[in-house]
């Protein structure tokens, strides 16, 4: 079907949710492709969960209308005719957009979150029911007095051009009589739409679910006939037995009840709780929008196991124990081994799924007293190794001239677990011992006045105030991480230069801090545990002294702003020190740093996936384009991914993913391009595939400043 051109929203706002519904049948006459309504609850859960929420119309329930046409002109006539006929406290049209997407993207991620954002779990076993729209408003105050009587929670919000009502409920379903309770909820909500002479499924089917419901739709004359049709064309009754003709109880199968005594939810109730977030939305198997990393190895394979939909079935299952048992099966193995941690569900998932946090946890119980494979002890521990290296003198260009013999390099290879395909990176000695800037937390801390320890609280990666003294913007540490510490491809040099230029006093912290991102990647966790412990006596100091910290390595500083909270959820330090991380273009941005122009410069920039979907590449964005260059943001996952891209069996389609989004953006803007990665992974991918070095942020910026050393 063609679909108009012309299109316009139009932003509704009534005293309540219920109200808004009534006012569907003065909408209906405008001829609306779209007429969507929620109330309060969902924009708060959207808040609570760090979504951007635009200003919205007055009100405590809203309708957004999309009205569309031949003829641009009569589509605006008509939206305004509409919002006066409305009946609303408050309406806009809304012709951009870019406004209009914003306001859009409140119902998208509301709906998602519904299920996650109660202080139960939410569920759908009553999730789209639908009464004729001109009994929505009265049906709707009806269900949530249903649900007040029987001490349950919803978050509705529904199609309510077409009178359709979805919500997820907080059925207790873990509880010896959560069963019988949702029995006897279903059974009333079912005979309640039957009063108001609508369907108990209003979009997506009776299904197993519901069809114990049908006999308040349908007389029993006519499920009889349903039978007997049945019997006709299936008389083995092969397909879909126990649905819709002759069902099974409503309160039978129920994997979440079935689950809750399982081996797994008892030796972890956490694990168990979140894999069932996901609530098979299937964002990580749509079209990928510009700028989002879900689901980078779905995109390249194609197949369900690989997408986060599909992980999470499986790790459900796992869960429940019955089709798949164990940490250690090979169904699990299989529908992890793609998972290249990206965390871009953690963004882009409504429901918040972090999949690269549960990938961890299944490998640390897989492998807890058994032997790992080589690549968790060689990759898996390296910055202990580096740190051997770099402790005897001349070793890190020994080494170098030792793997550049074609046999050494093979052997090293084989040894660590890594494809023969490829190149081994080139170690150098520590660039921290070696900064003219270098010294001490504690000596750094001394400087200071430490004020009273704030609160802990989740951090806002948003708000940055550094320390302001007269004259300048006080200090700032730069915390060299093991990658960018030990491996060529990071220029310490240039984001002294420019941190400088904004006028902070930036010094290089000396001290020997491990985040622990290689232990978390092949999930020993304890180790990974061990390492953030001792890094938060160097950190936190830092952090109550109100002395910002700034990480180099994007995947680095997101342990500290996402990992360690999880890891050490007990510790009241982390908060404080993942308040106090920040990335260089978030201090830049704080400081109100012009940048040096890049007029005439094309730059593809290439976000780490951790950047992109954790810490923010916003203000990365904002200064390249502040500088005037031509600015390509890559989405997806540049497929290296830490250990991922490098290890045996994986390097194939390491470089499938990175000719689905980065290669194609580095040849479509030409050789005169220059590219941009902070990732460590992210820059030896590019070598990699196209033999042409990325550059660092602070590199590009750094070298057109007449300050920079090498210029």
């Amino acid at each position: 079907v063609r679909e108009a051109p012309y299109g316009l929203t139009a932003a509704l706002g009534y005293p309540s949710m219920p109200e808004a519904a009534d006012a569907v049948t003065a909408l209906l006459p405008f001829s609306p492709v779209a007429c969507e309504g929620f109330g309060r609850r969902i924009v708060d859960v959207v808040s609570r969960a760090g979504r951007p929420v635009p200003g919205l119309p007055r009100g405590d329930g809203w309708m957004f209308v999309e009205l569309r046409g031949d003829d641009e002109a009569e589509v605006a006539s008509r939206a305004k005719d509409m919002v006066a006929a409305s009946g609303c406290l408050d309406g806009w049209v809304v012709s951009d957009p870019v406004q209009a997407a914003a306001l859009w993207k409140i119902r998208a991620d509301g709906a998602g979150l519904a299920g996650v954002s109660l202080d139960k779990p939410a569920w759908a076993g009553w999730e789209d029911s639908a009464v004729p729209a001109a009994d929505l408003g009265a049906y709707l105050r009806d269900f949530e007095s249903l649900l007040e009587d029987h001490g349950l929670h919803g978050l509705p919000y529904g199609h309510f051009g077409e009178g359709c009502l979805h919500c997820r409920i907080d059925f207790p379903l873990d509880q010896s009589d959560g069963p019988q309770r949702y029995r006897s909820f279903v059974t009333e909500a079912a005979k309640l739409v039957a009063r108001h002479g609508g369907s108990v499924s209003g979009e997506h089917g009776d299904g197993r679910a519901r069809s114990a419901l049908l006999n308040t739709m349908y007389s029993p004359d006519a499920l009889s006939l349903f039978g007997k049709v049945k019997a006709i064309l299936d008389p083995d009754n092969v397909f879909n037995p126990g649905i819709l003709v002759d069902p099974a109880p409503l309160e039978t199968n129920i994997r979440t009840h079935e689950s809750a005594l399982s081996a797994i939810t008892i030796s972890h109730p956490e694990f168990a709780v979140d894999v069932h977030r996901c609530t098979g939305v299937g964002k990580c198997v749509a079209h990928t929008a510009p700028g989002a990393v879900m689901c980078p190895s779905y995109q390249a394979s194609g197949l369900e196991v690989d997408s986060t939909r599909g992980r999470a079935s499986v790790l459900k299952e796992m869960v429940n124990g019955t089709l798949i048992e164990g940490w250690d099966s090979p169904e699990v193995e299989r529908a992890l081994d793609l998972c290249m941690a990206c965390k871009g569900c953690a963004r882009d998932c409504p429901t918040g799924i972090d999949m690269a946090s549960y990938r961890s946890t299944v490998l640390n119980e897989k492998y807890r007293h058994r032997l790992r494979p080589r690549s968790h002890v060689t990759m898996g521990l390296l910055p202990l190794w580096e740190r051997l290296l770099n402790r005897i003198p001349g070793a890190p260009a020994l080494a170098n001239k030792v793997l550049a013999f074609s046999p050494f390099a093979h052997l090293a290879r084989w040894t660590a677990g890594v494809d023969q395909r490829r190149p081994l990176p080139r170690f150098q000695p520590s660039s921290r011992l070696a900064s003219k800037q270098a010294t001490s937390a504690r000596t750094i801390v001394a400087d200071q006045e430490i004020p009273t320890s704030p609160a802990t609280e989740t951090p806002s990666t948003g708000s940055i105030s550094p320390t302001r003294r007269s004259g300048d913007k006080g200090d700032v540490v730069i915390w060299v991480d093991s990658f960018s510490d030990m491996l060529e491809g990071s220029d310490l040099s240039s984001v002294v230069t420019v941190l400088a230029d904004a006028g902070y006093r930036p010094r290089v912290l000396s001290d020997d801090v491990c985040c622990g991102l290689t232990w978390i990647t092949t999930g020993q966790l304890n180790g990974a545990r061990r390492r953030l412990r001792a890094g938060l006596a160097v950190l936190a100091p830092l952090a109550d002294a109100n002395v910002p910290v700034v990480g180099l390595e994007p995947s680095c500083t997101t342990v500290w702003r996402d990992d360690a909270l999880r890891l050490l959820p007990d510790d009241p330090r982390v908060g404080r020190v993942a308040r106090n991380m920040h990335t260089v273009a978030e201090m830049l941005e704080a400081a109100n740093w012009v940048p040096p122009s890049l007029a005439g410069h094309t730059v593809v920039a290439q976000p780490h996936c951790h950047h992109a979907s954790i810490l923010g590449f916003g203000p990365d964005k904002r200064l390249l384009e502040a500088a005037g260059a031509k600015v390509t943001v890559v989405g997806g996952c540049c497929g290296y991914a830490g250990n991922f891209g490098v290890e045996n069996g994986h390097y194939d389609f390491s470089v499938k993913v990175a000719q689905h989004d980065l290669l194609p953006a580095i040849e479509d803007a030409g050789q005169q391009a220059i590219i941009v990665a902070d990732g460590f992974s992210c820059r030896r991918q590019t070598s990699d595939l196209t033999g042409r070095r990325a550059l660092t942020f602070s590199e590009l910026f750094a070298s057109h400043l007449p300050s920079y050393p090498g210029r």
